[in-house]
């Protein structure tokens, strides 16, 4: 196969960047609910190391088999920044906290994710999207810390949990906001496959760490979900999501992850048999909605 070139050139229309933001937030939508699943039988280091260190495995194949050029100058320390936030910080933090949170109270903390994002993307990139974006994007926000409000799952008082689940959305906000315009450079798979091999000897070194600590024992089940995490939420989901920001604008693409919250209850209650209630379904409405008018003023062209 050919060797990619040094500089990628990303031709999208606003309905592509649109459906392949979304097609990554489909996928990304299992994470806290398997999250859940695995740490029933694994330990959080594990999970939030482990993952990345089978994902940078399949990375590492993906690039030499179709001859990658590797980054160069400054887009090393780049690809740092991104792996920071997307490889090490956001699966360690929300391992940890989904040993003593619901899966569906995470996932209503972690939809503020879209808003840092923008907020991000519009700093890192020079971004400058309408009044009307910013107002349906913070109606959303707003929206999704209301609704975790409601369920009463402790989200009115903030515990240790909460403020990891904070500290991963920060996390992994800059990830998505740096390797959305790498993406734009190296490509949109091999932005992530090159953070999660950059990354990969600490997590490794972590990994080994956590299995001298507690031997990893789990049901299939667990060691499914886990394998999901690694394969899917670590590396081929940011095939759709970074391709997706690197069509953008990324701070209006990012906008899509106000249904990941809602996606992500929906599994928790199928999978984990959590209570899906009143409040539940009308908060997710209010949701969808803001996130379909956000959608609606992106392609209504601006910014």
């Amino acid at each position: 196969m050919r060797e990619q070139s040094s500089a990628t050139v990303i031709v999208g229309t606003p309905l592509s960047g649109l459906a392949w933001g979304l097609l990554g937030v489909a996928a990304f939508s299992f994470t806290v609910p398997l999250t859940r699943v695995a740490v029933g039988g694994l330990s959080p280091l594990f999970i939030g190391c482990g993952r990345a260190v089978v994902a940078a495995g399949l990375a590492a194949v993906a690039l030499t088999a179709t001859r990658q050029r590797p980054p160069r100058g400054r887009q090393w320390a780049r690809l740092a920044a991104t792996g920071a936030g997307i490889v090490i910080g956001f699966p360690l933090l929300t391992s940890y906290a989904l040993t003593t949170t619901p899966a569906g109270h995470s996932a209503v903390v972690i939809a503020v994710l879209p808003a840092a994002t923008a907020a991000l993307a519009v700093l890192r990139g020079h971004e400058r999207p309408p009044r009307a974006f910013w107002a349906a994007a913070g109606l959303g926000a707003t929206a999704a810390v209301i609704f975790a409000c409601a369920r009463g799952d402790g989200a009115i008082r903030p515990h240790r949990a909460d403020l990891l689940l904070l500290a991963a959305v920060l996390a992994a906000a800059a990830g998505y906001a740096e390797g959305g315009l790498l993406a734009r450079e190296l490509g949109a798979w091999q932005t992530v496959s090159w953070a999660l091999v950059l990354c990969s000897p600490p997590m490794v070194l972590l990994t080994v760490l956590s299995i001298h600590r507690q031997s990893p024992h789990a049901t299939p089940a667990q060691w499914t979900a886990f394998g999901y995490l690694a394969a899917v939420s670590m590396f081929l989901a940011f095939f759709a999501w970074y391709h997706g920001l690197a069509v953008g604008p990324m701070a209006r693409v990012s906008q899509v992850q106000l249904v990941q919250p809602v996606l992500s209850l929906a599994w928790a209650g199928l999978l984990l048999g959590e209570h899906l209630g009143a409040t539940t379904i009308a908060g997710g409405l209010v949701v969808v909605l803001c996130a379909a008018a956000a959608v609606r003023v992106r392609l209504g062209g601006g910014g």
